[in-house]
């Protein structure tokens, strides 16, 4: 037999436990990320994190925007963002080959821009956009819930908190699957639910519009000039966060070596069925309701308590929607099983064993019931779906990658690419502050509707 490759040598140094430097890797890395997947097991927890229960909002945006900006919001985000998580997916490609595979974001920016970025910036936004994923999702699930609930039951008198919880509980169970990797099937199963509540979305927006009874479509976009703008960076805030991802490293480090074109393949399979869903979704709702689109689609299936589409297939979506939040909550809770493990398990010890499993447990026990009641206390999920992608998504999603990838291979400043990922970065982080400022702005005017653990 030849001399071991320069992936196998990196495999077997992860199975070792060895990190690039030769140091030990943490419980955290060895433990929640383990690289034994596929480029098919990456497509799919791709999708799971990318294609979710957000793209039901994007009628939503469009109601802010209207069809020509709508549109062009729409294709912008997928060119954009498929192109970048490209550039992320190159850079850990080549820090690999270099013998330095990275496996969480704040470990690229460590290695790329130095540690305090790693430890105080990208790290500490990393962890709260995807906590805050896991509060939405747990939110969205509460609210799936309930419609199912009154569906069956109108006039019901159970509480959202109520359902939130339910489903909280049932996250914790769902939580106590060791690793990423072992999410694998999971997210096979939450691929085919997000094209089968896509379908029913679509299919009830065509049953509404052709409908005697259909409601009178508007397309124009509401309010004065002042509204006007503040609602188109509230609209790229959501369709950023539609798209967002955020967690591009954890991802590939589930690859197994070598990990070269893997992740290539993983994201032409993901955007395959985001092309399917986004699209499909977002003209259809827009065209059947018009400006009237509601922050979640489906609720403009029901009026006055009535189902307006036929019953058993808002059911179906509801419930299609329901179980993949599910996959969705627990892989947004990966970075943080994996800095939770770090602190509390021994690497040393056996994955398996008493010493690792029971905080195990617990931590992830804990952290599930912290955002549950976080989901129950504070339920409105338009306006924290709009900060979570104006303040995380848009930089790490947008902006970040191109930085990463001019430092890592310094391209030419008389070539495209040098310029074309220096105007990303510079536009869309301009973006980003504009739209953080907008949608705080409207989580302050909302602010008096607020009630805790309100029964929306």
């Amino acid at each position: 037999m030849g001399a071991p490759s320069r992936d196998e040598e990196e495999a077997r140094k992860m199975e070792a436990g060895d990190d690039t430097v030769g140091q030990k890797l943490d419980a955290g890395a060895l433990f929640v990320l383990q690289s034994k997947g596929s480029w098919l097991h990456c497509g799919y927890h791709l999708t799971t994190s990318i294609v979710a229960a957000p793209l039901l909002s994007l009628p939503f945006a469009f109601a802010s925007l209207g069809w020509s900006a709508g549109m062009i919001c729409l294709v912008v985000g997928a060119v954009v963002t498929f192109y970048s998580y490209n550039l992320i997916s190159r850079v850990l490609e080549h820090h690999a080959q270099q013998g330095r595979r990275q496996l969480r974001f704040r470990d690229m920016a460590t290695d790329i821009l130095g540690p305090g970025w790693g430890r105080y910036y990208i790290g500490p936004i990393q962890f709260l956009v995807c906590f805050g994923a896991v509060v939405a999702s747990t939110l969205l699930a509460g609210q799936s819930m309930k419609a199912i609930y009154l569906i069956a039951s109108p006039g019901g008198t159970i509480k959202l908190y109520v359902f939130v919880a339910i489903f909280g509980v049932f996250l914790m169970l769902l939580a106590q699957l060791p690793s990423f990797h072992s999410l694998r099937h999971v997210n096979l199963v939450s691929l085919l639910l997000c094209l089968g509540y896509s379908l029913c979305a679509v299919a009830g927006c065509i049953y509404v519009g052709h409908s005697d009874a259909a409601p009178p479509r508007d397309y124009s976009v509401r309010g004065g000039t002042s509204t006007r703008v503040y609602g188109v960076f509230n609209a790229v805030a959501v369709i950023a966060t539609t798209y967002g991802n955020g967690i591009i490293p954890e991802i590939q480090a589930t690859v197994a070596a070598p990990v070269t074109g893997k992740m290539f393949k993983g994201l032409c399979l993901c955007y395959a069925v985001v092309v399917t869903t986004f699209f499909s979704v977002a003209t259809a709702g827009y065209w059947a309701f018009g400006n009237a689109a509601q922050g979640l689609l489906l609720n403009n299936f029901m009026v006055d308590g009535e189902p307006i589409i036929p019953e058993w297939l808002l059911l179906m979506a509801e419930l299609f929607t329901l179980m993949q939040l599910s996959a969705t909550a627990v892989v947004y809770l990966q970075p943080t099983n994996e800095v939770l493990e770090g602190f509390l398990s021994d690497p040393k010890a056996g994955q398996y064993t008493a010493r690792n499993v029971v905080p195990r447990l617990l931590s992830r026990t804990l952290a599930v019931a912290f955002g549950t009641t976080i989901a129950a206390m504070v339920p409105f999920f338009g306006d924290m779906n709009a900060l979570i992608g104006a303040f995380g998504f848009l930089p790490l999603d947008f902006a970040v990658p191109a930085i990463f990838y001019n430092i890592t291979f310094k391209p030419s400043k008389k070539g495209v690419v040098f310029w074309l990922n220096t105007a990303i970065a510079v536009v869309f982080s301009a973006v980003a502050v504009i739209a953080s400022v907008t949608a705080v702005r409207q989580i302050v005017l909302d602010a008096g509707t607020y009630k805790l653990f309100a029964n929306v």
